[in-house]
């Protein structure tokens, strides 16, 4: 197997070029005329000088730090403005036109809690939340190259967990905050941008380019989730994209190419290994090999007589690459500002066929109509293609290194290991051509009205007006040929589209009154969303030149669509009260209705309350100030929902048919499985949070800790019905579920000197699910392996124990324990009998919850050093306690005696007797054992260098600002899991998209940021 790394980035010479024409163009962009300005930086309080301020001309991202006695200097352009920023203390901007020398004293202050935070429909000081809200570091947005925000979220906050299932180029990760609220519904989080919701438009995550994020807050208690009501209980997602600021225009260049492979490659058996597991399955089968062996099949022999042999992952695998380049304008006056940005990502897999484009294109505007009216846009455009036929991993695994590739003629073979008919090749999809197209546009606007600029009696009352509409298009054309040994054809026309509306009223008053402070918020929200699809298809074409593009000249012709339509109506109202920034308290009650719920219960209520005491603004606190700048105790319950749904769900629908009577054709109706209900209400999660938040001496130590209870109850299940009524099912509400955890996060400074710097941020989070009741009975779902007092998702099987030997077999060790066990199959611990003691054999009774898949305790750990110029991040992040089974060991039927395998996996003979690995006969795992294995990992996520080249060296040539860095992605992983990834999915020959399998891929990339 070809180790993959940079072969083939060569070829992409738009990398070059386009940063040899921005470096052509700069000096005819800007002319500096540079000057010195120099100084010194002290304590307001101590008159001491500070150590390593930040100082820098204010747009830019050049600059210097203060000396051990606080001096420093810099090199500015005419009418600069400098920034002072030092951490523990307010930042202060100062023009230095005409001053060459230019001394500042900082005053102490807490700028993380003065830090403005997005809480949903409006933004607060950090210091007055009193719910649990993270924010993501802002050095993982703007320096970690990555495809999409989820990727930067990765273990960066804790009980966020985002799970990179599918390493798939253009597939989002998916995200969990603080563990499942529904067995049924969707458990992903709520997403929102600029206000508008990106969930249920049916847009992606992978819509939003990550260069155009500002920040990233997540909403995770009661408190503040409750403001989102019925989209609430999952956790909410705040993104904020970037807008324009007051100053000249800016021109920002973002852009990196790299490499991809697999980031562990799964080891075929050798030829002689594949020949010795044939003549074990033989044995054991009593068949005979191919012509007197030692392959199995025709082809096999041929190639084998002929000692030629085939790497079918090298085959199907190859070096990917990646690219994106990233262009932005922003500026603007104090009456119009402007963020205009355009984006291209290439991406090629590491298996053949899986290409990826996205293009995106945003545009945000604010403007100052008159002085009490602001209007402004938040528009954007992407488009997704995944165009190409796909080479399938799983068949490759499965291919035996003696296997046949071409026919004669030089065209593909069916069966490579003919005349084994159970694999076909796995480059046969990559002569189709599929389209996979996906767009999104958006276009969203606000219009603000502040009254207190008309009446001085209105001051701090404002309205705001939100609308969006996006229109979600999907196309997926496939056509299938003799290439694939399809002889009549086969195409296939899928167009889907979305097309959702949001409109949000929101009203604000703002008012102090010595030192009460009141902030009201109101919301009435409307929400329509349309989707329909259309199918058409066809059979036996006269020939394949037309495919999808001549569905008519099919000799069979099908057609299909489907529509539906869902709407919602919200009413909100938040009040935040303070005194003296020392009590906190916020109400909230929000109002839903939905379509999608029966007649009788359309709308729920959610309401909630928090409290907070900044403890630290106490005047008993004073004394311990110079320590203890930062204690805050927050108490926060409340109620949030699930719609958890499916549209037209709570109706008795029927099915339409066709039934010829007296030779004319007559429609049919006939009523579908499930009964309708009218009394269905909504899921409903209620929640108790406390957390307390710490800084101590000036921030030097920071972060918090939260505890947190969630109780969901009327969860949506179905239960079945007596056959006599006409239906199998109906949906109720009789379920009930319960999340525990705790959340900590952790900032350092461990070392701040002039040069040099170390940060450390340390993550922790756990979380216990249960089902505290299914259908009001207090008995468990074995079917669905649902248990009472369990997590929703647990394995369930038996335990096994060793290995049947031969000596064990021979002496009627297992005559009673497993009568029909043979030497070599698996051994299963008898636990217990219907009376829950051992009873000598092993029966269905003998199988036990094992553990969980969902993982019982996640860390990250983030440690970023700087020296002079250069900054090194290194991110490392955990997952523990998660068991999956492995389908690499399971295999499936006889499957092992008749493929290639892992070379990890081993397998029982009379010779060597192995207690782990079972035999290759197909009886060996009678009882239908899952091999669960721990799914834990550590891993080594991401390491970016950074340099940040000379000011005065790039103003030369008319850049601003140019840093260059290096990063590399899932660089190494501890785990003992067998197979491709412990994260990664692994499916199974047979199932839904079993053609999908993909490694996790790790990544080197070099990228390049400038500014003029």
């Amino acid at each position: 197997m070809k180790k993959y790394f940079f072969h083939g980035i060569a070829g992409h010479t738009c990398v070059p070029a386009l940063l040899l024409l921005l470096f052509l163009i700069s000096p005819f962009c800007v002319q500096a005329q540079n000057r010195t300005v120099s100084g010194k930086v002290t304590d307001a309080d101590s008159s001491g000088p500070l150590i390593g301020v930040s100082v820098k001309v204010k747009g830019q991202s050049m600059g210097t730090v203060t000396d051990v006695n606080g001096n420093y200097s810099i090199s500015v352009g005419d009418n600069a403005v400098l920034e002072f920023s030092y951490l523990g203390y307010t930042t202060q901007s100062i023009n230095v036109a005409g001053k060459n020398t230019v001394s500042v004293k900082l005053t102490a202050d807490d700028k993380a809690l003065n830090e403005v935070v997005v809480v949903g429909y409006g933004t607060q000081k950090r210091s007055d939340i009193t719910g649990s809200v993270a924010s993501v570091p802002k050095e993982r947005l703007s320096k970690l190259p990555v495809n999409n925000v989820m990727q930067a979220i990765q273990g960066a906050v804790a009980n966020v967990t985002v799970s990179q299932a599918s390493s798939i180029p253009g597939d989002a990760p998916s995200a969990q905050v603080r563990g499942r609220n529904s067995i049924k519904a969707t458990s992903e989080p709520y997403v929102v941008v600029d206000g508008i919701p990106l969930t249920k438009t049916d847009g992606s995550i992978n819509d939003i380019n990550p260069n155009d994020i500002a920040s990233v807050e997540i909403l995770k208690d009661p408190s503040a989730v409750a403001i989102y009501g019925v989209n609430g209980s999952n956790g909410v997602i705040l993104i904020t994209t970037k807008r324009g600021t007051t100053g000249k225009p800016s021109v920002k260049y973002s852009g990196y190419a790299g490499a991809e492979e697999a980031a562990h490659i799964l080891e075929p058996v050798s030829g002689e290994e594949l020949l010795n597991r044939y003549a074990e399955y033989a044995r054991i089968t009593k068949t005979s090999l191919y012509n007197g062996g030692p392959v199995r099949n025709q082809f096999e022999f041929d190639n084998y007589k002929n000692g030629v042999t085939t790497d079918w992952l090298d085959a199907v695998m190859q070096t990917g690459n990646i690219q994106n380049h990233n262009v932005s304008l922003s500026g603007g006056s104090e009456n119009a500002k402007y963020y205009v940005s355009t984006d291209y990502l290439g991406q090629n897999g590491i298996v053949k066929g899986y290409n990826y484009k996205r293009y995106s294109f945003r545009a945000n505007t604010d403007f100052k109509a008159t002085k009490y009216l602001s209007i402004g846009t938040s528009t954007f455009f992407v488009a997704h293609n995944k165009d190409g036929g796909r080479a399938n991993l799983l068949q490759a695994l499965a291919m035996s290194p003696y296997a046949k590739m071409y026919n004669d003629d030089g065209t593909l073979t069916q069966y490579p290991m003919y005349s084994e008919q159970l694999w076909s090749n796995p480059l046969l999809p990559t002569t189709t051509n599929p389209e996979r197209r996906q767009f999104n546009v958006s276009l969203n606007g606000y219009a603000e009205a502040d009254f207190g600029q008309i009446a001085d009696p209105l001051q701090g009352l404002k309205y705001k007006f939100n609308g969006g509409y996006s229109y979600v298009p999907v196309r997926e054309n496939t056509y299938e040929g003799k290439s694939v040994y399809n002889l009549n054809g086969f195409g296939r026309i899928i167009n889907r589209e979305t097309q959702t509306y949001t409109m949000e009223h929101i009203l604000t008053y703002t008012k102090d009154i010595a030192q009460h402070h009141f902030d009201f918020t109101g919301l009435y929200a409307l929400k329509s969303k349309h989707w329909q699809e259309n199918v058409a298809s066809g059979q036996i074409f006269p020939n394949d030149e037309l495919g999808w593009g001549n569905l008519e000249s099919a000799t069979t012709q099908t057609v299909s669509s489907e529509s539906d339509l869902y709407r919602t109506i919200s009413q909100m109202g938040r009040l935040n009260y303070s005194f003296d920034s020392r009590y906190l308290f916020t109400f909230t009650v929000r109002r839903d209705g939905s379509s999608v719920f029966g007649a009788n219960h359309k709308y729920g209520v959610f309401p909630s309350a928090a409290v907070a005491w900044n403890i630290h603004n106490e005047a008993f606190m004073k004394p311990y100030e110079s320590v203890l700048n930062n204690l805050k105790l927050r108490l926060s319950y409340g109620i949030s929902g699930n719609e958890a749904v499916p549209i037209y769900r709570t109706l008795a629908l029927m099915n339409s048919g066709s039934l010829t009577m007296g030779g004319k054709s007559n429609t049919t109706l006939r009523v579908r499985s499930n009964m309708g209900n009218d009394d269905l209400r909504w899921e409903k999660t209620t929640g108790f949070n406390t957390g307390l938040d710490f800084g101590l001496w000036n921030n030097r130590i920071d972060g918090s800790i939260d505890f947190y209870k969630s109780h969901t109850n009327d969860l949506l299940l179905d239960q079945s019905l007596p056959r006599l009524t006409g239906y199998q099912t109906v949906l109720t509400n009789i379920g009930e579920v319960e999340n525990t955890g705790l959340d900590v996060t952790l900032n350092s400074r461990n070392i701040s000197k002039k040069d040099f710097s170390w940060s450390t941020t340390v993550v922790f989070s756990t979380n216990k699910n249960k089902i505290v009741d299914l259908y009001g009975n207090g008995k468990s779902d074995l079917g669905n392996r649902w248990f009472i007092g369990q997590p929703i998702g647990v394995i369930y099987d038996y335990t096994k124990v060793g290995i049947w030997q031969e000596d064990e077999i021979t002496s009627g060790a297992n005559s009673t324990w497993d009568a029909a066990a043979q030497a070599g199959d698996l051994k299963l611990a008898d636990i217990s009998g219907p009376d829950g003691k051992p009873d000598g054999k092993v029966d269905d009774n003998d199988r036990s919850i094992l553990g969980q898949t969902s993982p019982k305790w996640t860390g990250g750990l983030t440690n970023t050093f700087t020296y002079k110029d250069f900054a090194l991040s290194i991110f490392i992040n955990t997952v523990q306690g998660a068991l999956r089974n492995n389908p690499q060991i399971g295999g499936a039927s006889d499957e092992m005696g008749r493929r290639s395998t892992p070379a990890a996996l081993g397998y029982w003979t009379p010779a060597n007797k192995s207690n782990e690995w079972r035999s290759l006969g197909n009886h060996s795992n009678s009882h239908g054992y899952g091999f669960p294995e721990s799914a834990s990992y550590t891993r080594l996520k991401d390491i970016t260098l950074s340099y940040t080249l000379n000011q005065k060296l790039v103003e030369k040539i008319g850049v601003s600002g140019a840093q260059v860095f290096a990063s590399g992605r899932n660089l190494y992983t501890w785990t003992n899991w067998l197979g491709w990834d412990p994260e990664a999915r692994d499916i199974t020959r047979g199932s839904d998209n079993d053609n999908i399998n993909y490694p996790m891929v790790r990544s080197f990339i070099f990228g390049l940021n400038l500014t003029f």
